[in-house]
């Protein structure tokens, strides 16, 4: 297995909010809140959060994204914004020119989850990969689709982690239980 961020200490998980209104300080970022709030609940080992709001753009989110990966070394980084179909909404761009390698099932399962919410899910672009031994994922921009979208995809995130050398986390299996193949 590889060798971890930060092999000894908290994981260190950046969250990250994409939009034009709310990092003009005109839209009160909730989506950001959002993550946090399920990460407290979910998560049981000790982690960090990089807390950051940008505005959309391809230049603004790929560098923010290099940045958190090659500079802060974080482990795991969500993002939330920007991945609908409107001339701004640029996320799924950056991500394709950051990532190193796609796992297209995390926005597959995504999108198949959120259907069963509203019809418009199909309109979402999420995306995920890996860049070196951190995991980007992208979670829509919507406060109550970000619970719906980490129910469905976090249980993989743990060992994913584990494969790419992050550092470990635990999740409260009340909450979400993480799968690990035995012996892992």
């Amino acid at each position: 297995m590889a060798e971890a961020h930060a092999a000894q200490g908290p994981a260190r998980i950046g969250i990250l909010t994409i939009s034009d209104r709310a990092s003009a300080g005109t839209y009160e970022d909730k989506s950001g809140p959002a993550i946090e709030a399920w990460l407290r609940r979910a998560i049981s080992s000790s982690w960090e959060a990089d807390y950051r709001v940008i505005p959309d753009g391809l230049e603004s989110v790929r560098d923010t994204l290099v940045f958190l990966c090659d500079v802060a070394r974080l482990d795991l980084v969500l993002t939330t914004g920007g991945t609908g179909p409107a001339p701004r909404d640029l996320t799924p761009e950056a991500m394709a020119s950051v990532v190193e390698k796609p796992l297209p099932g995390f926005g597959e399962q995504m999108r198949r989850i959120s259907l069963n919410e509203v019809p418009t899910a199909i309109l979402s672009r999420q995306e995920a990969g890996v860049r070196g031994k951190t995991l980007i994922i992208n979670l829509p921009g919507k406060p109550a689709s970000i619970s719906v979208c980490l129910d469905a995809v976090f249980p993989a995130v743990p060992y994913c982690l584990d494969l790419i050398g992050a550092a470990r986390i635990e999740t409260h299996a009340e909450v979400v239980a993480a799968f690990r193949p035995k012996g892992a």
